[in-house]
C-alpha cells in the first residue's frame, strides 16, 4: 500500500503561481511513474504531467512551458510549479504513482486549485 499526501493547492489570481507537493509512504519500492492529474467540475480527469524514475517527463500540451514537474526520490516526493495560471486551470489536482503506464497505481485526496480571472 502507498500512502499520498498532497498539498499547495488554493487560490490565485489568473498569471500567479503555485506549487504542489505530493509526499509517497508505505511501500514505495515498485514506484517509477509520479504525475499529476487534473479534474475540473463536469471534465474527465486528465493527465497534467508525469515523470518517471528516469527523469523522463510528459505534459499535456495546455501546460507546456507553463508547469513543471519535477521529484525528489531521498523524499518520495514529487512537485508541480504552476506558473503563468489561467481560469481554466481550475480544477482538483491529483496526485498518481504508479509502476507502469498500464499500472492504475495509487492516487492522492486531490487538492483544490482555483484561479480567478
Amino acid at each position: 500500500q502507498v500512502q499520498l499526501v498532497e498539498s499547495g493547492g488554493g487560490l490565485v489570481q489568473a498569471g500567479g503561481s503555485l506549487r504542489l507537493s505530493c509526499a509517497a509512504s508505505g511501500i514505495i519500492g515498485s514506484i517509477n511513474i509520479m504525475g499529476w492529474y487534473r479534474q475540473a467540475p463536469g471534465k474527465e480527469r486528465e493527465l497534467v504531467a508525469r515523470i518517471m524514475s528516469s527523469s523522463l517527463t510528459n505534459y499535456a500540451n495546455s501546460v507546456k512551458g507553463r508547469f513543471a514537474i519535477s521529484r525528489d526520490s531521498a523524499k518520495n516526493t514529487v512537485y508541480l510549479q504552476m506558473n503563468s495560471l489561467r481560469s481554466e486551470d481550475t480544477a482538483v489536482y491529483y496526485c498518481n504513482v504508479r509502476k507502469n503506464i498500464f499500472d492504475s497505481g495509487s492516487w492522492g485526496q486531490g487538492t483544490q486549485v482555483s484561479v480567478s480571472s
